[in-house]
């Protein structure tokens, strides 16, 4: 027996509306993070110096990381603005990485870091609240 699914037009514009704002907050995040990292490689002694951080490493490495990042997540933005499935799920996990990368950074640079980490968590809930089969018939 077959079954079929009459899905609201006000369900799916729901589920498209939170594709769009994790696709946006995505690509304007993962923008802020790669440059970030160009700032850390060009000119790594213009951020804070932490001396006792425990997860110490060398600014500039730091900044390879934020920028390889940034840019997998703004990659990923477009495959949401398509609405492709593997950017929900790799849209995620970049989010996820870069929510602990930005964690490790914030003696480094405190403000941002914890800006980012707010945008990270609500790409996050945007992806994970919309069913599948919600955004495309």
């Amino acid at each position: 027996m077959a079954t079929t699914h009459h899905r609201t037009p006000g369900v799916q514009a729901a589920a498209t509306g939170m594709t769009l704002f994790a696709a946006v907050l995505l690509f304007i995040a993962g923008t802020l993070d790669l440059f970030r990292g160009i700032m850390a490689i060009a000119n790594d002694d213009v951020f804070v110096n932490t001396p006792n951080y425990v997860f110490k490493f060398d600014l500039t490495s730091w900044g390879w990381i934020q920028l390889t990042l940034g840019v997998i997540a703004m990659v990923t933005s477009f495959g949401l603005f398509a609405a492709a499935t593997w950017a929900r799920v790799i849209g995620v996990g970049i989010a996820a990485l870069l929510i602990i990368a930005n964690f490790l950074s914030i003696p480094y640079y405190p403000v941002w870091s914890l800006t980012l980490i707010a945008l990270y968590g609500f790409t996050i809930w945007a992806l994970c609240s919309v069913k599948r089969e919600d955004i495309r018939d």
